[in-house]
């Protein structure tokens, strides 16, 4: 066992990036955050500068061992959990890209999606991939710049240009250019890769024209992928020279992170995260389960020459509702107020918000659908506007356990929750009222980070295995269905209405 007291836990999402300390009983000792820019040179388009990224990413680390004083001497081992789908194009030459990242939420490549459509290639993606083909995915990302950016794809053809998702572009950095790899789990989400057979997919790769030599070598989530190099950290960031030699080991998306930080070890177990999106993820073990519910199948993890799989649903908005209820309308000056008008009236008074501003995830992937409000009435009040923000999520995921329920045959006794928003009790009561179902909350509800930090910890003997992780969880809530199946079914009914409202508003 490592005689080294932490693990290092890059947690970098899509609007901002963490570094946490956790000990060996999975406790956050030390954390810093930094948030970036978010861009929208479009209506429906969504980029990052990936320099911002990195650069916002080393301050974060820089900040903690400045803030704690804690020594890098003390760290066994970093771990990176990412964005997922997010897309980026480097010269592996200068180490510059030559285009800002695509983030996972930017509908550019809605066009190319219908046309791979129309040419019949769903079945073959769905086989191949577990996906199904919308914009979410990297694979069109990657074409896009491809074809848009000047001089890329001549780059890429002389092998000079170097595509990855987030924890790509951050382990090619922190090693100094030395390591193009990409974990399972995120190459699972690029619509190219063979999720059975573990390799990409030479077809695909034809298809969407995307030379080969530019992807990253697929590897497990937990093993060791190189050390951090000193030279790394040059720009701007004195002092983190002293990380050098820690071992990365450790790389996994966010939200099968999350899965593994919630401790969904066994076939059967499912968490949903409340992020910027939602996220439904459910360890199907050896084998992946086949949606005929329109959800995703992928690899999860891999670790100890094991793979395990997950059957997954997302909600594109979920968190960012909250956001634009208090940056945009200006409803609301903080996340909490929404919190407070939301348990000051006993309902949404017959009002339902589908939040539909990038398109619908599952079960329904309409990448046309927008945003709407319906059942105004002039007794609407802004306390009704805020409870109805709170119950979009809530429904979202309802669609998604559904869905994930018919596809599975399984019943789940509980759904364990995490993310920023899960800390609202009264979505949180609202969430098990819309599922009839226990939600289990944690006391460490970063369970992305926490995740991350495991699989990293494992690769090199900071933790002894999976029964170690199970004795470390710790139940923060339980919160029990308070409403009857008659009333479920009557407010889940109107939401279903609402959505009808709001799909196919662009065509």
């Amino acid at each position: 066992m490592s005689t080294k007291k932490y693990v290092l836990a890059l947690d970098q999402g899509t609007t901002s990036s963490r570094a946490i300390l956790f000990d060996r009983r999975g406790q956050i000792i030390a954390k810093a955050q930094n948030e970036f820019t978010q861009i929208y040179p479009q209506n429906g388009w969504v980029e990052h500068d990936p320099m911002e990224i990195l650069a916002s990413q080393y301050k974060a680390v820089a900040d903690l061992f400045r803030d704690s004083g804690i020594s890098p001497a003390d760290v066994a081992c970093a771990g990176i959990a990412n964005q997922r789908e997010t897309t980026i194009l480097w010269d592996r030459r200068t180490g510059k890209p030559v285009h800002n990242a695509i983030v996972w939420q930017c509908r550019r490549t809605a066009d190319l999606c219908g046309e791979l459509k129309a040419q019949g290639l769903e079945p073959y993606v769905k086989e191949k991939t577990g996906l199904l083909i919308d914009a979410y995915f990297s694979g069109t990302k990657i074409r896009w710049i491809l074809d848009n950016v000047p001089g890329a794809r001549e780059l890429a053809e002389q092998g000079q240009l170097l595509f990855g998702t987030v924890e790509t572009w951050l382990i090619w950095n922190l090693t100094g250019g030395r390591v193009h790899v990409t974990d399972y789990s995120n190459a699972s989400r690029t619509m190219l890769f063979d999720v059975d057979n573990l390799c990409w997919d030479k077809t695909l790769c034809v298809k969407l024209e995307v030379p080969m030599e530019m992807l990253p070598c697929p590897v497990p989530s937990s093993q060791v992928y190189g050390e951090i190099a000193g030279e790394a950290f040059a720009g701007g960031f004195p002092g983190l020279e002293s990380l050098a030699g820690i071992p990365i080991s450790g790389a996994v998306g966010d939200q099968p992170a999350a899965l593994f930080g919630q401790g969904c070890f066994r076939e059967g177990q499912a968490k949903n995260t409340y992020g910027t999106g939602c996220f439904l993820l459910m360890n199907t073990g050896a084998k992946r389960t086949v949606s005929h519910n329109n959800l995703l199948t992928g690899v999860a993890w891999g670790l100890g020459g094991r793979v395990e799989y997950a059957i997954e649903g997302s909600a594109f908005n979920a968190g960012s509702v909250i956001k634009w209820l208090r940056d945009e309308m200006k409803m609301i000056s903080t996340a909490r107020e929404c919190d407070t008008l939301a348990e000051s009236v006993p309902d949404a008074n017959g009002i339902y918000l589908v939040p539909a501003f990038t398109g619908l995830g599952a079960p329904y992937w309409d990448m046309y659908a927008r945003g709407c409000v319906v059942g105004l009435t002039r007794g609407v009040n802004r306390a009704h506007f805020a409870r109805a923000v709170l119950e979009s999520i809530t429904y979202q995921v309802a669609d998604l356990l559904l869905a994930m329920k018919a596809d599975s045959g399984i019943d789940f006794g509980e759904l364990r929750v995490d993310g920023g928003a899960c800390v609202s009790d009264v979505m949180m009561r609202m969430q098990a009222d819309v599922i009839g179902t226990n939600v289990n909350r944690p006391k460490n509800v970063e369970t992305t980070a926490l995740g991350c930090a495991y699989l990293a910890g494992l690769a090199v003997g900071f933790w002894s295995g999976i029964a170690e992780l199970e004795e470390i969880r710790e139940v923060g809530r339980i919160f029990v269905p308070e409403i009857g199946d008659a009333e479920r079914e009557r407010i889940y009914k109107g939401w279903k209405k609402a959505v009808e409202r709001a799909m196919n508003w662009e065509i």
